[in-house]
């Protein structure tokens, strides 16, 4: 495997365990097996790093959030219901160890490099602009209630969901993520 992908999967397993502050670049060469110099080659310094994680975080979860948000095999709501479980789920499989690369970054902004700032937001709003589909579908269903706003839940959802990854962590456990679920979806006007 090419060195730089090696680098960028490594740095993805540290972050989302320990975060950006926290992590330096010898423990994350030291996971590979590569010289200092071959990080620089690659990435010039720790915030372009920082940055490329933060693309590659982004796509590759906006991809889970595709193959859960556009099953035609579910409803729209079990669909979101089946993203929560599976996340959940991965969550369980690292014993609550690792959570969301850009919720661990969003709480860390005031330590980190300004441009992260923008990154962090476009892939939130990106996720959300995902979810807000999905709900839009449950609306034209009539899962949802027609004057439901599909776009305010979306952001609730996201604002909540990344809370109860953080509580997850803190107490090793699924419960924060259930019982946010639970309320979030109790919340929903239906249809």
């Amino acid at each position: 495997m090419e060195t730089r992908e090696l680098l960028l999967r490594a740095g993805l397993e540290v972050l989302t365990e320990k975060g950006f502050s926290a992590t330096g670049i010898e423990e994350i060469l030291g996971r590979v097996g590569v010289p200092k110099g071959s990080f620089y080659h690659y990435f010039g310094s720790k915030e372009v790093f920082g940055l490329d994680l933060i693309e590659r975080y982004g796509v590759f979860f906006a991809r889970k959030l595709d193959r859960h948000l556009g099953n035609p095999s579910l409803s729209p709501l079990n669909r979101l219901r089946a993203f929560v479980a599976d996340a959940t789920e991965g969550m369980a499989r690292h014993e609550f160890r690792r959570g969301c690369l850009i919720g661990n970054l969003g709480q860390e902004m005031g330590a980190l490099p300004e441009s992260f700032r923008a990154r962090l937001k476009e892939t939130f709003e990106d996720w959300q602009v995902r979810f807000a589909a999905c709900l839009g579908e449950a609306r034209k269903a009539g899962e949802l209630a027609p004057e439901a706003d599909a776009e305010r839940f979306a952001a609730f959802f996201w604002i909540g969901w990344e809370g109860a990854v953080l509580r997850a962590k803190l107490e090793r456990s699924a419960e924060p993520l259930e019982v946010f679920a639970d309320f979030f979806f109790a919340s929903l006007p239906t249809g």
